[in-house]
């Protein structure tokens, strides 16, 4: 019988004295995942938001980072059961919830990635996740090594923290600092004071309600903020801004010019 695979990524969030940093992956290549797997990084999030990405190429990036040593989790478009099915059954086991803003939508989430007795997700036998029905016993075990992570994005969500952290079964939180910021009225100024008094407060409630937070930054200054502020587990750029970054650095470089900073967005 083949094992139900780990979720170590899911083991970090437990572990307080681990503080995984990631990269977000925002150019829908395989190939590009697969080397930025091998960079370093503890983890690295398949934006599906943001990104053009449908289920076949989601798939082939999930094939090419597991050869590597780094962990995968997928931010979904949307808080949709029928997306979660199917992300699932690809194999997906750490998945990140969009814009989740109470308590009923944080329920929704979570019973999204459980089977009928503890939530809706369609029951399949023979896909990616159970390793094509090698894993005989994963439709009693699948639970153990998901993970569930809300994201919180406007102070209305913010506001209700206590409310989505008691929902069971919710892994960890996550603060999206861009749409934070539109929402305060202050779109593509993360380091606003008010954004960061926003944040701080934010990561101190997450630790009094015993929950593991994340967040994403722009540059390893202000993520290193960050974890000192005491998130569980940090992501810096994407493999986008990686790549833009240092091409402008170069073009700068070869044409005399000093390279422009861009730090108005998170990744």
């Amino acid at each position: 019988m083949t094992t139900l695979p780990k979720n170590r990524f899911k083991q970090w969030l437990r572990d307080p004295a681990k503080v995984p940093v990631g990269t977000w992956l925002m150019t829908a290549s395989p190939n590009v995942a697969e080397a930025i797997g091998w960079a370093g990084f503890d983890f690295l999030v398949l934006d599906m938001e943001h990104v053009p990405v449908d289920l076949p190429q989601a798939i082939a990036i999930m094939q090419a980072v597991a050869g590597t040593p780094t962990e995968l989790v997928v931010r979904l478009p949307w808080n949709d059961p029928v997306m979660v099915k199917r992300v699932l059954d690809s194999g997906a086991q750490s998945l990140m919830f969009p814009y989740v803003q109470n308590a009923e939508e944080a329920s929704r989430a979570v019973r999204s990635t459980r089977y009928p007795g503890k939530g809706n997700r369609g029951v399949a036998a023979v896909h990616r996740a159970s390793r094509y029905g090698t894993v005989t016993d994963y439709l009693q075990r699948a639970d153990e090594e998901l993970a569930v992570i809300l994201q919180l994005e406007t102070p209305e969500a913010l506001a209700e923290m206590e409310a989505i952290a008691a929902v069971g079964d919710v892994d960890a939180l996550f603060v999206g600092p861009g749409d934070l910021s539109a929402a305060m009225g202050h779109i593509g100024e993360i380091r606003h004071t008010e954004v960061q008094a926003a944040i701080a407060a934010a990561v101190a409630e997450s630790r009094r309600l015993g929950l593991p937070c994340g967040i994403v930054g722009a540059e390893p200054g202000l993520v290193g903020n960050y974890r000192d502020q005491g998130f569980g587990f940090v992501a810096v750029g994407s493999d986008m801004s990686l790549m833009m970054s240092r091409a402008k650095e170069y073009v700068a470089t070869l044409k005399g010019q000093v390279a422009e900073a861009t730090d108005s967005g998170v990744y």
